[in-house]
């Protein structure tokens, strides 16, 4: 399930793609026009600037604007940064890999085979949209 830290940053992100012209936008206009919680959407902005897709502007006129067209944001990139690992468990994620303690034989696993299913899915779903896809 999406979290609602991903949701919420999936959509102030694309509410500040249609806005443009890399003009700052304040936090509060985001919040209402999206219907977000003012401080949980300032914490995800953080973690979106930090991670290089935001620019923010302090004091008169300041805000968040994103850095990229959104074009070039891909939503594999957003995904891994707000939610984690793409994959549903850590056995078949590319980035995130863990052996299950359960599990003496991958290979064996059916449940395995499944989440190698899903993982690849998801992946072409995320690798073929970007920001711009979110908002066309």
């Amino acid at each position: 399930m999406l979290s609602k830290k991903t949701k919420y940053g999936l959509k102030a992100l694309a509410y500040l793609a249609t806005v443009g012209d890399k003009e700052p936008v304040q936090i509060a206009e985001i919040a209402k026009h999206e219907n977000i919680s003012q401080k949980f959407l300032e914490s995800i902005l953080l973690t979106l600037r930090r991670n290089g897709f935001l620019g923010s502007k302090k004091g008169k006129g300041g805000g968040y604007y994103l850095i990229k067209d959104p074009s070039e944001i891909l939503m594999t990139s957003v995904m891994r940064v707000l939610e984690g690992p793409i994959a549903m468990v850590p056995c078949v994620s590319l980035n995130f890999y863990e052996k299950c303690d359960d599990c003496p034989d991958e290979g064996e696993c059916s449940v395995h085979k499944l989440m190698l299913q899903v993982r690849d899915s998801a992946l072409e779903v995320y690798r073929n949209n970007t920001l711009a896809d979110l908002i066309s």
